[in-house]
């Protein structure tokens, strides 16, 4: 189940980009979420050396040990604080996005985080890394990251489910989402929606596709990427055409109108394709639908 959603986790790996799972309780979106860093590419040497070095000043290396191997997997806790995000004390230490560089960072029941907490990622999720600055020295720790986030479409969780009766009032629908302001949902990329599954098609699905098989299509985008560097980076006309009409309709910001175009260069990779296509962009347009 969830095509839509592994389909989106794939191009999230594939490109880099930020993604926001919306869904019931118990739809999968957790364990999709827990699934991504299995999907990306291996560390290079120089990315081993850069997250051992931050776990290493910031004392969650384990003694002993040597370089780490696998990418990093930060799930905060909602109760997390501005500090112990970003970073910071009398002596700057990385906080979580730090400690996610290279790899991915977890918001699960994103809204439940505090909104001050939440507008902290502005900065990192634009330039890739944070600054602390404190009287005595100023520190600068990298921060590049894939955030994944999940959050349920309303506050009991089942707004939209036939068979779980929504109790939430239109204003505390309104109040709840509205704890992710603009700018904050203007930086992800995708947006997907995780219906619950109902049990008889669990129980009767055949095998999913394993990660291996995911993970050897992302290392074949990038691998398309990096041959061929001049590939254009806007669509050809009836993508810019389409992509304009969409622009308007949803009143996209610049800000959104870049990102579908990077979410559409992540498709044409995906499909070997040197040209941003009009399908392309269709379907880099139907992530931000749900905004």
């Amino acid at each position: 189940g969830q095509l839509l959603a592994r389909r989106a986790l794939e191009i999230a790996a594939a490109g880099s980009h930020n993604l926001l799972m919306t869904g019931p309780p118990g739809s999968g979106k957790t364990m999709l979420a827990r699934r991504l860093p299995g999907i990306l590419p291996p560390l290079t040497f120089d990315e081993a050396l850069e997250c051992t070095g931050i776990h290493s000043v910031a004392g969650t290396l384990p003694p002993g040990s040597g370089l780490l191997t696998a990418r990093p997997f930060r799930a905060p806790h909602h109760t997390v604080s501005n500090v112990a995000l970003v970073g910071g004390g009398a002596i700057p230490r990385p906080g979580e996005i730090s400690l996610a560089h290279n790899g991915v960072l977890f918001l699960d029941e994103m809204p439940e985080f505090d909104r001050r907490v939440l507008e902290v990622l502005r900065q990192p999720l634009e330039e890739g890394h944070v600054t602390i600055a404190r009287a005595a020295r100023t520190a600068v720790f990298p921060a590049r990251f894939v955030m994944v986030a999940a959050m349920n479409p309303c506050p009991c969780g089942f707004q939209g489910d036939e068979k779980r009766p929504c109790r939430c009032t239109p204003g505390q629908i309104a109040r709840y989402r509205g704890r992710l302001s603009g700018p904050l949902r203007d930086r992800i990329d995708l947006i997907v929606d995780v219906p619950a599954v109902p049990i008889s098609d669990v129980a009767d699905a055949p095998a999913g596709e394993p990660s291996v098989a995911v993970r050897e299509r992302v290392l074949a985008t990038r691998a398309f990427a990096l041959a061929h560097p001049g590939r254009p980076r806007r669509p050809e006309a009836k993508g810019r055409a389409l992509l304009r009409a969409a622009a308007e309709k949803l009143n996209l910001s610049a800000r959104g109108y870049n990102r579908v175009v990077k979410v559409a260069r992540t498709i044409a990779d995906m499909c070997a394709s040197e040209e941003i296509q009009r399908e392309h962009v269709a379907e880099a347009l139907q992530y931000r639908l749900l905004e």
